[in-house]
């Protein structure tokens, strides 16, 4: 698994688990799932986590900077332009230009703007960011991202939060068949069997926050988590046999002695 990695923009990464930092009972919480979980991605939210003030209570404290790589992101954006202006907030503020880009277009559902999102993707893009977009699970919109020079795309699973899992495999094939760029699923996972399917279909990676920060046990949920994508990826690699209507016997008679 060591020599087995991915590229986003100019940096290469191991760790196929990105997590957020959301929910948590407190920073050393979020710390131990974090390191738990073997994430070398993590997400912050801009707009809700403190990173700009320095003589306050700082999330990026308790983390292992030599090891994590931070991706701000615009989540609670609800228009093109406050996510452009969040972007540029946090690389001002010194976190860099890899972000996860987020314009939300309903409250209830979570669900993106897209045209939105397209819009601000072509302006961080031309504006020199390394921009991973949040998106619907639509083969099109996708494409048009990947299009304007995305450095991944990021469709997800269910609607935010929902633990419902995957719920369309089927585009997710498409996207993944037709894309340029890394393919990462983000959100709406539940469990660890839900990320070892992402990875089975032959997602990039996986994103998520709530499946484990809302666990029973977090750290726990965060170390299964781990291994689900592990034992995803490693199979997706071995190659699974084919679907059949009919069995076919694990230890054949032809060519047996009478």
């Amino acid at each position: 698994m060591s020599e087995d990695t991915y590229t986003i923009g100019d940096m290469t990464f191991r760790s196929r688990l990105i997590v957020g930092t959301g929910k948590y009972r407190d920073f050393e919480q979020t710390r131990a799932a974090i390191d738990a979980s073997g994430a070398e991605i993590v997400t912050v939210a801009v707009r809700r986590v403190n990173i700009t003030t320095r003589d306050e209570a700082n999330l990026l404290d308790f983390l292992d900077l030599d090891r994590i790589t931070i991706l701000p992101n615009t989540a609670g954006c609800y228009t093109a332009e406050d996510a452009v202006r969040t972007c540029r907030l946090a690389r001002e503020a010194g976190v860099g230009s890899l972000v996860k880009l987020e314009v939300i277009g309903d409250e209830k559902t979570l669900f993106p703007d897209v045209p939105a999102t397209i819009d601000a993707a072509r302006t961080l893009v031309a504006d020199g960011f390394t921009v991973l977009p949040y998106l619907n699970d639509d083969p099109i919109a996708a494409q048009r991202l990947a299009d304007i020079g995305c450095a991944a795309v990021m469709p997800l699973a269910a609607p935010i939060g929902s633990g419902l899992g995957i719920r369309n495999p089927y585009n997710l094939k498409i996207i993944l068949e037709q894309s340029s760029v890394p393919v990462i699923v983000d959100a709406g996972v539940g469990t660890a069997s839900d990320v070892a399917k992402a990875m089975e279909l032959g997602c990039t990676a996986v994103l998520l926050n709530t499946a484990i920060a809302g666990a029973d046990q977090p750290i726990m949920m965060a170390q299964a988590m781990k291994l689900g994508v592990e034992a995803g990826r490693l199979a997706f690699r071995a190659g699974r046999i084919p679907r059949k209507l009919y069995a076919t016997a694990s230890s054949p008679i032809e060519g047996l002695l009478d």
